[in-house]
């Protein structure tokens, strides 16, 4: 008997929006596909809801219009459109067939066959389909599979790879957020012999990977057997250091705070700022996430648990709320005494509550104690500063007055 998902349970399959979608598409022309069926399975949110159907392209999207949808061609020569409705985004994927691949991208043809299609998708627990009554097709013992935590490939595992070399991140990034136990020996092997290909992938891709990988609740155990394949140095240049990363999601997991792709790749590097910077090219990262993740992997700041109020202050002015938070967790991950957590919380929440101070000179005050503009007012400005965030952010104003008076004078002779 199959196995039928219950839509008045599952919220997702009975909405106003996606009903408007089906409707639109026609009775019998569209189904549940992938992520949104195997987290039903597994009793886990649904976030994306994407449809599979065997309608060309040019029809899905003339029907949606006509019922007024709005239409994005976001992959429209894949066979991909997506409907956007009251905000809410539903990819919507013509069924199709590899005609060649090239390890990076694959032409298709459309077919009108299931089977046919879950037969070109990656994981068996991926190649899964609902109708909309919630009767689950499944081709390939992909429900055996989603339950087991077993993260198979469909058919021949090589040539699977080798179509998309990503599919080798993709089993460990699976197998992180689905899988039990140890991977399955078959796509082991065959990752560990294709892992050569992962050169052909562009930086943004792998990037995108890792970081969904990263940001599983323990991600060390795959990266673990990456490492013993020498699959993980292929897009993971340098030393690592796991166990700091294993600590940090040991950290996530206990506080219930939520994984920190950025904040886990800074763990996973050596103190060194050169590996950070060699991971930010290899996977083309931002360059918000770049200066972040060089600013983390290289600091030299000394934090520890039990840094005092002042000190806090001080360096929260120095380094930011997020940049002292980001150190915060990494040394919280390097300290052993499991005891010193309710200290480390404290710093995060002294953090959040921070509000920072404004140093109440300007350059104005600088001249109008004496000093010509130019250079010097900004080395004097400085000074006193210092001294002001030393001073734990005095607010009386007749010491700044001297302190400033004292500088001025140093500074003249």
């Amino acid at each position: 008997m199959p196995l039928k998902l219950d839509p008045k349970r599952e919220a997702w399959m009975g909405t106003a929006d996606i009903r408007r979608v089906l409707d639109a598409l026609g009775e019998g022309h569209a189904r549940f596909v992938g992520g949104a069926v195997r987290n039903a399975i597994l009793g886990r949110d649904v976030t994306e809801i994407d449809l599979a159907t065997p309608l060309l392209p040019d029809a899905v999207v003339a029907r949606l219009e006509r019922d007024a949808i709005k239409v994005v061609p976001t992959g429209i020569d894949h066979g991909t459109v997506t409907a956007v409705v009251n905000g809410s985004h539903y990819e919507i994927t013509t069924l199709r067939r590899d005609v060649e691949t090239d390890g990076r991208h694959a032409t298709v043809a459309y077919t009108t066959d299931w089977r046919e299609d879950a037969a070109r998708r990656d994981f068996t627990m991926n190649a899964l389909y609902a109708l909309p009554d919630g009767e689950v097709l499944d081709y390939f013992g992909g429900v055996d599979d989603a339950k087991a935590g077993r993260v198979r490939f469909v058919g021949d595992t090589v040539q699977r790879i080798r179509e998309d070399y990503l599919r080798v991140l993709r089993l460990f990034r699976f197998h992180a957020w689905y899988g039990r136990g140890d991977l399955d020996a078959e796509a082991l092997r065959a990752a560990a012999a294709e892992k050569g290909g992962l050169a052909k992938l562009s930086g943004e891709r792998i990037q995108a990977e890792m970081l969904k990988l990263l940001a599983a609740e323990n991600p060390a155990p795959v990266l673990r057997v990456m490492a013993a394949t020498s699959i993980l140095s292929e897009v993971f240049p340098g030393q690592l250091t796991i166990p700091r990363l294993e600590q940090l999601a040991d950290i996530d997991a206990e506080a219930f705070f939520t994984p920190d792709p950025i904040l886990r790749v800074a763990a996973l590097l050596p103190p060194d700022p050169s590996s950070a910077r060699a991971i930010s090219e290899r996977w083309r990262l931002s360059n918000q996430d770049r200066e972040r993740l060089e600013a983390a992997a290289g600091t030299t700041e000394k934090i520890v648990s039990y840094l005092s109020v002042r000190e806090v202050r001080k360096l929260l002015y120095r380094l930011g709320a997020a940049r002292f938070k980001d150190i915060v967790f990494l040394r919280w991950a390097e300290d052993p005494k499991l005891s010193n957590a309710i200290s480390w919380r404290t710093l995060l929440a002294q953090a959040d509550s921070w509000q920072r101070p404004k140093f109440p000179l300007t350059g104005r005050d600088v001249m109008l104690a004496g000093v010509s503009e130019g250079p010097l007012v900004g080395r004097i400005l400085a000074e006193v500063e210092d001294w002001w965030v030393d001073a734990d952010f005095i607010e009386d104003e007749f010491s700044l007055a001297e302190r400033l008076k004292a500088v001025v004078q140093a500074t003249a002779y």
